[in-house]
């Protein structure tokens, strides 16, 4: 088992791999470097290779994908994961790490977002989608993380041997995050300086196709996380909605004795039911949730005994 292990998940990125890779290696040098190649064509694999990484493949695409493969076959006490696209400083991985190592949390977030994510960031659009995932996602769980899409991250051995990889692409970011949140893991944060892609670099990441892959992942995860607080909200407004259309309907038949609307009745009942239907779904799916948290605790007990033995 590796005392520290640097992971960065690579595709299409040999103008910057090899500099990302000096730079761990100088602020981290008992760390063990691993670069998964994600059907690269630029060469990423041999400046990887010539600057001392151990190179890997993963040849389903999707960063998603790579971090499944990389979380599934390394071992280590603390794991660093970072883009191979140079805009994240190495200099701040010996901190992220030692929380990891002294116990003070399962996941250390990069804060880019109250460093310089805004000034060296030149896509608008990145920006907004930031901060409108950070703040759905801050209103939802009831919680204060500073970056919830940050690519820099650090996380402990009974953290990746926990957490299912079910994202395929770039929502990866946001499921770790929800993760942690919702199985009361520990997040801390290290604000980190970011730096812009070099001239001629590249971003893989599509701002509208990804940015509405990660505000579905958020509310499938929200669903999954908390159901009776989305199935009970959902009950709230169909009731509503039922007895908007009911009340005239029942005043009408109290003062006539008639109800002209029969069709608007019968609307009105079903979505009453659907209401009722939708609340006790909630609380029945809130139960099997809560007895999946019991058991994930189970399964991390196991992980950290595990983690002791190899030790």
């Amino acid at each position: 088992m590796d005392r520290i292990a640097v992971l960065i998940p690579c595709y299409n990125e040999a103008q910057t791999v090899a500099k990302v890779i000096q730079d761990f290696k100088r602020e981290l040098p008992q760390a063990a470097i691993y670069v998964y190649d994600n059907n690269s064509t630029d060469g990423t694999d041999r400046a990887a290779r010539e600057a001392g990484a151990v190179v890997r493949y993963e040849y389903r695409q999707g960063k998603g994908q790579v971090i499944r493969s990389m979380f599934r076959d390394i071992d280590a006490e603390c794991y660093i994961m970072t883009d191979g696209d140079d805009t994240y400083p190495a200099e701040c991985a010996r901190e992220m790490s030692h929380m990891v190592l002294t116990n003070k949390a399962e996941m250390v977030i990069g804060d880019r977002l109250s460093a310089t994510y805004f000034r060296e960031n030149a896509r608008p659009f990145h920006n907004f989608g930031n901060t409108l995932v950070k703040q759905t996602i801050n209103f939802l769980f009831h919680t204060n993380v500073s970056d919830i899409l940050t690519g820099y991250r650090a996380f402990s051995y009974e953290f990746i041997k926990t957490f299912p990889v079910l994202s395929k692409g770039f929502e990866i970011e946001t499921e770790m995050t929800i993760h942690a949140l919702d199985k009361n893991l520990g997040i801390a944060n290290v604000v980190v300086p970011y730096r812009d892609r070099p001239a001629g670099s590249e971003s893989k990441l599509s701002t509208y196709s990804d940015g509405i892959k990660v505000i579905r992942t958020i509310f499938r995860l929200y669903k999954n996380c908390r159901p009776l607080a989305f199935f009970g909200f959902l009950a709230v407004l169909m009731l509503l909605l039922g007895i908007l259309l009911f009340i005239p309907i029942i005043f009408e038949y109290f003062k006539t004795g008639l109800v002209p609307r029969l069709p608007t009745l019968i609307v009105s009942c079903f979505i009453i039911l659907g209401g009722i239907l939708s609340f006790f779904s909630g609380l029945i799916l809130d139960v099997l949730a809560q007895q999946s948290k019991q058991e994930f605790e189970l399964r991390l007990n196991e992980c950290h005994e595990r983690r002791r033995m190899r030790h």
